[in-house]
């Protein structure tokens, strides 16, 4: 392997693993400040996507369809923990599943009606299609370079919300101990709808911005809402940094793996969780 086939898979295990890490965080937060499992999050990824695919067709920008997608996906977050995710604050996990299990059938019985069991293409921006020579033969897209730059600025924005600002301290005072950050006058409803919507709009961007490297097709949720749970299990519950740490690792696991033992390359990222749980039983950074 030559230098610049490696930077090659370098690259492309690096984009990958930012790339689930946007969508894993937003499972990350759901779940570790408002403690609830969503089995329908691999859906909203989906779901932006699919949104990238019409809007791009009817507007001719790709851009602008993420715009509107996101602006429509927050919206959708809020609508839908207000009308069902807030009544299972206090139930068992298992109404959880249950109900965000059901969501799942609701979003694909929702795509087949409204955009068809085809597969789409989504065209990359005409400014970002150039490729970045690296030898006379070899080539990187410059769009893989603009996600992984994007998912980094969004990665950073995350840190500084949750770390460095009012709205952060409420988060993070709501995840610790919800009924006493309510006496002290955060309304916790607000902040938990919020997160929601948040969850529900990293993931369905994580969607849009990926569209035409992957396309758009049925069912594209499944695979991703199940690489999120390994991300949560390997860097542990509630951990954002954990769940960075984890995607790049997976990221590069499953890149390599594909090149260097393509016949066991879809067990690789599953070893490697099986490994960090036998190391550390509660995830990289989650607290034991």
């Amino acid at each position: 392997m030559d230098f610049a086939f490696f930077l090659i898979q370098l690259l492309n295990g690096l984009q990958y693993g930012l790339l689930l890490f946007l969508v894993a965080s937003g499972l990350t937060l759901v779940f570790g400040i408002m403690g609830i499992i969503n089995l329908a999050h691999g859906s909203f990824y989906m779901v932006g996507a699919y949104l990238a695919w019409s809007l791009a067709s009817m507007t001719g920008s790709l851009t602008a369809a993420i715009l509107v997608g996101v602006t429509l996906t927050v919206l959708l977050g809020m609508v839908l923990e207000w009308l069902l995710i807030r009544r299972l604050y206090e139930r068992d996990h298992l109404y959880q599943v249950l109900l965000t299990y059901g969501l799942i059938l609701v979003f694909e019985e929702a795509r087949s009606i409204l955009w068809g069991d085809d597969p789409h293409g989504v065209p990359v921006p005409a400014l970002l299609s150039q490729s970045i020579p690296l030898t006379d033969t070899l080539s990187y897209p410059v769009y893989r370079l603009f996600i992984s730059g994007i998912c980094l600025l969004l990665a950073l924005g995350m840190y500084f919300l949750i770390q460095r600002t009012r709205l952060g301290m409420m988060i993070r005072a709501g995840a610790s101990n919800r009924e006493m950050a309510q006496s002290l006058g955060i309304n916790i409803k607000f902040i938990f709808t919020l997160i929601f919507a948040m969850g529900v709009a990293l993931a369905a961007f994580a969607g849009m911005i990926n569209a035409p490297l992957s396309s758009v097709f049925p069912n594209m949720g499944g695979p991703v809402l199940i690489m999120c749970f390994v991300v949560v299990v390997i860097g542990g519950i509630g951990s954002v940094k954990g769940a960075l740490v984890a995607s790049l690792l997976i990221g590069l696991a499953e890149t390599f793996g594909q090149v260097w033992l393509p016949e066991v390359a879809g067990m690789i990222v599953y070893v490697l969780m099986a490994a960090v749980l036998v190391w550390r039983p509660a995830g990289l950074f989650g607290k034991a």
